[in-house]
């Protein structure tokens, strides 16, 4: 009987810099559209039963094509167009053949596979965006947070990712998809765990510098990675479909906050040194989705279409071979055969360089030679994004990205800061004032909140275990007071005289004394710390904008995948944003906690799409797809650090300058973007 896989056998020509499978086909790619003849007898026992009238396409009646014949035309469609082209580099012809390949392959159990493993990674990415903000109400008490490092812990986060983006994105071009998301994700992973116990600010910041770092380069890398996986015609919408990740990880990360945090017995300490509380927990938890896909990513293939562009032919061979059988048999179908029998790839001038160099000296010198080196090539692919060809496509997505990122960021801190904003203006509106009052050997046992005494006297009075929040004395005076065991949340002293006092166990430091007079006034004891006010200050409200934002991308999700592919990336990019600058006009009308929340749902669900169709169609522009990404991810990021950081500043002075901002930079980007080229009937080059 005749071996059904002798196609399979490798032979490695002489005396070429190509590797070579078989010999090649009629077509110049030695690569076979025809499956082996079998024998009768040799027929699998899936096919067993079953007679020719029963394997006849049951669209044949409807005029529906095979998807045989599809395949085969969009084939002559391409060697018809390499036919008429001038010349076709050796990029441009692996990209075509590497495309048949991927379809003869099919989408299957692999790519399915592989689409929840990078999922969880991009899912990693979405929560380490919202852990600093879900965790600030808490930490800020726990570590005493001023309010200016309150802000540097919530952009460290981001500049972190901005560095990550850039340097990740241009290593997985050279050092490997694979190799490079697994430690990105490693170092997400240990950042997470230190940070959870760093008792002080310094060490907390550093952690979440580091986190972000490392999980900044996880967004051009998944897209990239997966990106490689995929033939044309299911690039736009699995990709698309990859985003809702990202919308789960914020359900995940405010749904997990909302079960963990408010739960303060969640916690141990040992001693008054260390705290360990349950937002502590919870920092712990949000690294769970890192873990799996960590996990996840050693059972996964590294891209072969990146090692065929680094000349590793038998390690790409043996994994496009692991894609087809894994996806046939899974349909049932395990006698196809992979009938790859050549594969041309050029061998770069660079991999011979690093051969000749690495293959001399002390270990020391050869990974210098390695480093240099592949610095080097990295800032290649980095300035090649302004060669000729991509100069005006790279300074157009760059404009989109800024603009999409600076309004979609900035109003992502707007809204929730509006929400607190309306709060204290509702809880100030409510403040007690008590003027001009005189109490005498009086003993306060009971707590005080929202008030204002003004030119009180207060003579022999005791303060014992009591709270005291959001109080103000003004012009007052004391003489012969004791206070014992006091906790205060912004509570001060203005222009208050105070003698023959006693402060013992308190947290009302001398700083809270502001333009006051101290006559013989004893702290004693005072208390270390701050001390965290469980039902009043984890506000469930902050959670349940945290998960409705998040939520109300489903919709947008949803569609922009399944239009991708139908009516183009420009048309969703251009439209979604020029949408959501009318959307923002809405804003103006922002007068309740419960309309913000509403704009905030139409905004994000209206934007997603536009993200979507940025980051499928940064994949398809670029011949560096992940140093591409990297390079535009990270001025997202910087757009999004000044982006949060101007609309914040206006929350309380004025609604004006945020919503027109935020109008006038979606609607240059969306316009901008429909000046992009149409990229899906693009193969990846």
């Amino acid at each position: 009987m005749a071996d059904p896989y002798h196609n399979n056998i490798y032979h490695q020509g002489d005396g070429d810099s190509y590797g070579t499978y078989g010999q090649g086909g009629q077509d110049g790619y030695g690569y076979q559209t025809d499956y082996p003849p079998q024998e009768d007898d040799a027929a699998s026992d899936v096919t067993e039963g079953h007679d020719e009238e029963d394997q006849m396409y049951e669209g044949e009646y409807q005029g529906i094509p095979h998807p045989d014949e599809v395949k085969a035309a969009r084939r002559a469609a391409r060697a018809k167009a390499r036919t008429m082209a001038d010349g076709v580099s050796d990029q441009e012809e692996l990209a075509e053949q590497y495309e048949d390949i991927m379809e003869d392959c099919g989408h299957g159990k692999l790519q399915w596979t592989l689409f929840v493993v990078l999922g969880l990674a991009l899912m990693a990415d979405s929560v380490e965006c919202f852990v600093v903000a879900l965790v600030l109400p808490s930490a800020e008490k726990d570590m005493c947070l001023s309010h200016a490092e309150k802000g540097m812990l919530g952009l460290i986060v981001f500049l972190g990712m901005m560095f990550g983006a850039f340097i990740w994105g241009g290593l997985a071009d050279k050092v490997g998809r694979r190799k490079c998301l697994i430690i990105v994700l490693a170092m997400n992973c240990i950042s997470a765990f230190f940070s959870s116990f760093a008792q002080g600010y310094g060490f907390f910041l550093f952690f979440r510098l580091f986190s972000g770092i490392g999980i900044g380069g996880s967004v051009p890398i998944v897209y990239a990675y997966f990106s490689e996986f995929l033939q044309m015609d299911k690039r736009g919408e699995h990709l698309s479909w990859l985003c809702m990740f990202w919308m789960m990880g914020g359900i995940y990360a405010s749904f997990t906050a909302w079960g963990i945090i408010p739960r303060y017995g969640w916690g141990f300490s040992m001693g008054t040194e260390f705290q360990f509380h349950s937002w502590r927990v919870f920092v712990l938890v949000c690294a769970l989705p890192a873990i799996a896909a960590f996990l996840g990513l050693m059972f996964m293939p590294e891209s072969p279409r990146f090692l065929l562009e680094n000349a590793k032919h038998d390690e790409a061979w043996m994994i496009l071979k692991q894609v087809h059988d894994t996806n046939w048999r899974a349909r049932g179908e395990p006698e196809r055969v992979f009938t790859v029998t050549q594969i041309k790839t050029p061998k770069t001038q660079e991999d011979e360089f690093i051969e000749i160099q690495t293959a001399t000296g002390t270990a020391f010198q050869r990974w210098v030679v390695r480093t240099l080196t592949l610095t080097k090539l990295v800032m290649k692919n980095v300035l090649s994004l302004l060669g000729r060809d991509l100069r005006l496509a790279t300074l157009l997505m760059a404009i989109i990205w800024f603009t999409m990122a600076f309004s979609f960021y900035g109003l992502s801190v707007w809204f929730p800061d509006m929400i607190k904003h309306l709060q204290h203006e509702e809880y100030e509106s409510k403040v007690k004032v008590f003027n001009r009052e005189k109490v005498e050997q009086f003993h306060f046992n009971f707590s005080l909140e929202n008030q204002v005494h003004k030119e009180g006297e207060y003579i022999n009075d005791k303060f014992i275990n009591i709270e005291m929040k959001s109080v103000k004395f003004e012009d007052s005076l004391f003489v012969d007071c004791y206070f014992e065991d006091i906790r205060s949340t912004d509570t001060i002293f203005e222009n208050c005289t105070i003698r023959s006092t006693v402060f013992y166990d308190t947290d009302l430091y001398e700083e809270k004394f502001i333009d006051c007079t101290l006559e013989n006034v004893t702290f004693l004891h005072n208390k270390k710390g701050c001390h965290l006010d469980n039902e009043e200050e984890n506000d469930v409200l902050i959670y349940l904008v945290s998960f409705l934002g998040s939520l109300a991308v489903l919709p947008g999700n949803i569609i922009s995948a399944l239009f991708m592919d139908k009516i183009g990336r420009i048309k969703i990019i251009g439209g979604s944003m020029l949408i959501s600058a009318g959307c923002t006009f809405f804003l103006f009308l922002s007068f309740s906690q419960a309309v913000i929340i509403a704009w905030q749902c139409l905004f994000c669900g209206v934007s997603v799409a536009a993200w979507n169709g940025i980051q499928v169609i940064t994949v398809e522009l670029y011949p560096n797809w992940s140093t591409a990404f990297g390079v535009l991810n990270a001025i997202c990021k910087f757009a999004a650090i000044l982006g949060s950081s101007i609309f914040a500043s206006f929350v309380g002075i004025t609604k004006v300058i945020p919503i027109l901002l935020s109008f006038v930079a979606l609607v240059a980007g969306g316009v901008l973007a429909l000046k992009l080229p149409e990229t899906r009937e693009k193969v990846l080059l």
